[in-house]
């Protein structure tokens, strides 16, 4: 993918940017040995920014929408992860990793959305 097409790219840019903030958070869950859970939550956030990526070389609208569906479930179980993570009091805090992960499964619900309305 184009290197100008990425940096004007929204949805792009927000999805790697978590990926490369849950590195240290999941860090911070091995070093407390919640091996587990951090090995969970690393793969679903990596793997919103994969399909979103994936979604760029779509073979089709239908296509780009369907990978586009798979980066949301896998952004809202994220969200459900880092919620048990503030719930917990023996779990880091995710704050503002919590905020991001809402915020780019509103976008996804919107792009996701528009999609649709524009394949009808």
């Amino acid at each position: 993918m184009n290197e100008e097409l990425k940096k004007g790219n929204l949805i792009v840019q927000l999805s790697f940017g978590l990926a490369v903030d849950m590195i240290p958070f999941c860090a911070e869950l091995d070093a407390m040995k919640k091996w587990s859970l951090a090995n969970q939550i690393l793969r679903a956030s990596l793997s919103i920014g994969a399909n979103v990526r994936e979604a760029q070389n779509a073979e089709s609208k239908a296509d780009f929408i369907h990978k586009m569906k798979i980066a949301a479930k896998e952004a809202d179980e994220v969200e459900y992860y880092l919620e048990v993570c503030n719930a917990s009091i023996l779990l880091p805090d995710a704050g503002i990793l919590l905020e991001k992960v809402r915020s780019i499964c509103k976008v996804l619900n919107k792009i996701i959305g528009s999609s649709k309305m524009a394949n009808t």
